[in-house]
């Protein structure tokens, strides 16, 4: 996806905060910490992640759907790409 390499830097380091993020929670189970704190690190990395998937669909969606410059086949194709990325990231 070209937008992705426009926005590299900006998704890499969303990726490296997650990253962290999954680190501080493995740190806690190996810690024992309490089971709400724990509760608390894993719903910080969903929407950590559901963050970025939003942003990278938005983007998708942009490039490969909504533009003006593309072609109807490649719409539908745009489409298609985000129905099936969906329906797997909602199971």
């Amino acid at each position: 996806m070209g937008h992705t390499a426009h926005n590299k830097t900006k998704l890499l380091n969303r990726v490296k905060r997650i990253r962290g993020q999954v680190e501080g929670l493995e740190r806690g189970l190996e810690e024992g910490r309490d089971c709400g704190e724990v509760l608390q690190l894993i719903a910080a990395v969903r929407g950590a992640v559901n963050g970025l998937m939003a942003e990278v669909i938005e983007e998708h969606l942009r490039e490969h759907v909504a533009s003006p410059d593309i072609s109807g086949d490649e719409r539908a194709r745009g489409a298609d790409d985000i129905a099936g990325i969906l329906r797997t990231y909602l199971k």
